[in-house]
């Protein structure tokens, strides 16, 4: 009898499992990693049902079993049960994910009498890194960077041993055989420290800055007194910092920590998550760290090398942010890091295989949104209704790849802004090793998915290895990639979703933003949308909002306020931009304009900005006054944002006195939009018989927002669906372009849609 078992069966401590339960109930055959599966062998046929039950009561902790094929037929000759040499096969099961390294290696790791004693490289079958080391499948150390450090008698005495934890665990080291760090200073002079780790904590206590490698990547690291000399050195003058803390205690000071975010803090995948700030001492120290918002990002040690860094430090928590020039992907590689601006460097000697940034969460309502979905959840499968073979590329920014194979899903790790060359390299990179490591070619995918922007450089690699491979290339409007997205994380096929972002190219080649669209995976249609508003000198009006402020109150002939906000030199200037402008019903442009209007950002240094910073006062607003709303009805309804504009200069005439008239100006103000969208929403919802109202892109991001869209729906009755598993923003995209391409007849794939 033999069985094909599918899921997370490799690299976690499954074959070693599979062997002990086969060997308490006496049963002879064999396990061996077949492809990306794991196949099973077994002499007594009428002893598989018992034998499957025990397997599935002791499954290890990061495994999970998606199918078992079970075939009728000989094994051939087998006096014992034993586990053999992997073999090609298949590739249709998920590659391990990094993890936490586990409770027990951590006891290890503390522990003086063991031989691996604040060794940063411990791990077992059940953690370590995963992801970041393989190169091929099967999962054997020949296929890792851990083939280049071969075991010692100890290692390879525990890696043989069925009883041992350590049986069959592939990157299996110690001291004496596993990879080491070093401490270099600048230029990359090897310090030839004895402890390493110990001095560039100490370095760090001091004041210095430094950079560090880890798993997936590396890390700039410093105290929370080094944050303004930081954004100095790397010219990022307001972008919010992760930090990461020694233990759970430690973070209560400093943040809100609630049950949910909790367990997201402790689980193995250890993401960053987004935390509320305390009003206390405590978290004034993090105000340089995130300026303005109302959160930081916040995570715990997850690997031997963290734990033994705050073994050493005398701080409860440090900056530890991704290593990388603005723009471009994470440093990987030794020699590279030493271009970036530190002082000091520790680094060790395993090849990072595949870059792997850490994974950012927030919670909401009892879910999981996504900012960035990476270490520790990716690669993983979703299930999806067709068989298609779909390789997406994702829109511009924020970006993954996915692609399909046999009714799976796969989506990539974060790839980031693929404007900048070194970026759309790694997403090239990162196609590739997918593609093998899902046994797959290009001559056989059936369809390429991308953006409709004819600037997206997505587009373009989608559009060479289309003409390349003779593969059918389908453009996917933005805005449907992410109601697709939401409807294949709510298991729903039809939705009318807000699809709310800052920029997305729409059907009619404008730029959209602000959407209500009825979306079902074969097509969608617009039912309505913001007002357009010039974006005076297109993408520079993204970056400084005060153009969009200058255009709306142009507009509404208040040339007294928009002359507030600029000088006359730049007035002429926009004045005459602002006659050939592209125009925007971006509901994110808006939310910038309020904040720039109600000077709580004026400038944007970082994506986002300036929404993220009223979202602080979105979050302490009350609905204290009244905006009317307008809706014009057309082609579709257009909800009128310049009177609310109009209004909101009325409410404040004799100025914004207090932070929270502030707040509670931005709070009436966003509701009214909402409250006039859903309503919209509400009508296509009861004209076409559909139960259900969602929301998603970037906007969607913003808790207040979500909240009171929520509360709007449900008391129309109707479901309300939010994000769980994909990102909200652009980084679902390459998801939603996947479904939608695989629902379409396989004679659309030239066509444009």
């Amino acid at each position: 009898m033999k069985m094909l078992i599918r899921g997370t069966v490799q690299g976690v401590g499954f074959r070693p499992t599979v062997y002990r339960v086969a060997k308490s109930l006496g049963l002879r055959g064999y396990v061996l990693n077949k492809g990306s599966n794991v196949e099973v062998g077994i002499k007594e046929s009428e002893n598989v049902d018992e034998f499957l039950n025990t397997l599935m009561k002791e499954l290890p902790p990061l495994a999970s079993i998606a199918e078992i094929e079970v075939k009728d037929e000989p094994i051939g000759r087998y006096d014992d049960f034993r586990i053999i040499n992997s073999s090609e096969g298949e590739r249709s099961s998920v590659i391990p994910v990094d993890t936490a390294i586990c409770d027990e290696c951590v006891r290890e790791l503390f522990d003086e009498d063991n031989r691996r004693y604040l060794y940063p490289f411990i791990n077992c079958t059940s953690c370590g890194a995963r992801f970041s080391v393989i190169e091929n499948v099967p999962y054997d150390r020949a296929n890792t960077s851990m083939r280049d450090f071969e075991m010692c008698e100890e290692c390879l005495a525990e890696y043989t041993n069925p009883m041992d934890r350590r049986f069959h665990a592939q990157t299996i080291s110690c001291p004496r055989c596993g990879p080491k760090y070093m401490l270099y200073g600048r230029g990359g002079v090897l310090l030839g420290d004895k402890n390493p780790i110990a001095s560039f904590a100490r370095l760090i206590d001091e004041g210095a800055i430094g950079i560090a490698k880890s798993w997936g990547g590396m890390h700039i690291i410093c105290g929370f007194g080094q944050a303004n000399r930081l954004r100095k050195l790397y010219k990022r003058p307001a972008k919010p910092f992760a930090v990461m803390f020694r233990e759970l205690s430690a973070i209560e000071k400093y943040a809100s920590l609630e049950e949910e975010e909790e367990k997201l803090m402790i689980a193995a995948q250890r993401p960053v998550v987004l935390l509320d700030k305390k009003t206390s001492s405590f978290s004034n120290e993090l105000e340089d760290i995130s300026p303005g918002l109302g959160n930081v990002g916040v995570y715990l040690p997850y690997s031997g090398f963290h734990y033994v860094l705050f073994h050493y430090l005398n701080s409860d928590g440090i900056i530890m942010t991704s290593a990388n020039v603005s723009g471009e992907p994470m440093v990987i590689r030794n020699e590279d890091a030493f271009e970036l601006k530190a002082e000091y460097f520790l680094l060790h000697n395993r090849e990072i295989v595949n870059r792997i940034d850490d994974s950012v969460v927030r919670c909401c309502e009892g879910k999981i949104f996504f900012l960035r979905k990476s270490r520790g959840f990716v690669p993983t499968a979703i299930k999806v209704p067709y068989k298609y073979r779909v390789l997406s590329l994702g829109a511009g920014e924020n970006v993954s790849l996915s692609i399909s194979k046999d009714g799976n899903l796969y989506s990539s790790q974060y790839i980031g802004k693929t404007s900048h060359y070194p970026t759309l390299e790694f997403l090239a990179s990162s196609k590739k090793q997918m593609m093998e490591l899902l046994g797959l070619s290009m001559n056989e995918i059936d369809a390429i998915g991308v953006d409709m922007h004819p600037r997206y450089s997505t587009r373009r690699y989608g559009k060479e290895l289309s003409e390349e491979f003779s593969t059918g290339l389908v453009e996917v409007q933005h805005h449907w990639a992410h109601a697709a997205s939401l409807m294949l994380d709510a298991g729903v096929d039809e939705v009318v979703a807000l699809t709310l972002d800052g920029t997305g190219y729409g059907t009619d080649g404008k730029v959209w933003g602000g959407e209500i669209l009825h979306s079902l995976f074969s097509s969608f249609e617009r039912e309505g949308s913001l007002e357009e508003i010039p974006l005076i000198g297109g993408d520079a009006a993204i970056k400084d909002p005060r153009r969009m402020v200058f255009a709306i109150f142009s507009l509404l002939g208040r040339d007294a306020i928009a002359a507030h906000f600029v000088d006359e030199k730049e007035a002429n200037v926009m004045e005459k931009l602002m006659q050939k402008a592209p125009k925007t019903s971006s509901f994110g442009r808006i939310l910038d304009a309020l904040s720039c209007y109600l000077g709580i950002c004026q400038r944007m240094t970082y994506d986002g900005e300036p929404a993220m910073k009223l979202e602080r006062y979105l979050a302490r607003g009350e609905r204290k006054y009244e905006f009317e709303t307008e809706v014009e009805p057309k082609d579709r309804k257009i909800v009128k944002t310049l009177p609310l504009f109009d209004q909101l200069a009325d409410y404040s005439a004799n100025g914004v006195s207090t932070e929270k008239k502030k707040a509670d100006l931005a709070y009436s103000f966003v509701y009214a939009l909402i409250k006039e969208m859903v309503g919209i929403a509400v009508d296509t919802c009861v004209g076409n018989d559909i139960s259900c109202i969602g929301i998603t892109g970037g906007v969607s991001y913003d808790v207040p927002i979500v909240r009171m869209t929520e509360e709007l729906v449900k008391e129309k009755g109707l479901k309300f669906l939010i994000h769980n598993k994909i990102p909200n923003g652009d980084e679902g995209i390459s998801i939603g372009q996947n479904v939608v391409v695989g629902h379409l007849n396989k004679l659309s794939f030239t066509k444009k849609v």
